[in-house]
């Protein structure tokens, strides 16, 4: 069973779309159950400004992705860095145990998206490690 903010978010999904001049893009999914989630981050010093996601998958990966823009828009960088997948799924009143790997990829698209950042800008940024293998490589 979902809980009511897992369900307004999936149906009422935030900062959807993409960021065409974006500073950093993320890219993450999980072959055994076909999510693929995108962030895009624009940045400005050390300020997330805009966020925007695009993800093709169940209606727990689209909220975890609502969820996680909202968490790290008007952030710092340090500051999403500490958004976890139990953070994601404490703000939506939690996930049902088969969805938490949707969290888990919430986190990791903040990540990938920061990681991309970190290499376009050849700055390193601090507990963030090159993100796991591409989706598209075997596991």
């Amino acid at each position: 069973m979902y809980s009511e903010k897992v369900l307004d978010h999936f149906t009422n999904p935030r900062n959807v779309g993409e960021i065409p001049d974006a500073d950093g893009v993320g890219e993450v999914g999980n072959a055994r159950c076909g999510d693929i989630m995108k962030m895009y981050l624009k940045i400005d010093g050390d300020t997330i400004t805009d966020v925007k996601f695009k993800t093709f998958g169940c209606g727990a990966a689209i909220a975890t992705s609502s969820i996680a823009t909202e968490m790290i828009k008007g952030k710092t960088i340090e500051e999403a860095m500490e958004v976890t997948n139990k953070a994601v799924m404490e703000a939506l009143d939690g996930l049902p145990p088969v969805k938490v790997h949707c969290s888990l990829l919430a986190e990791e698209a903040i990540h990938a998206a920061l990681w991309d950042y970190a290499e376009k800008h050849g700055i390193k940024i601090e507990g963030l490690d090159k993100p796991k293998a591409d989706i598209n490589d075997e596991e």
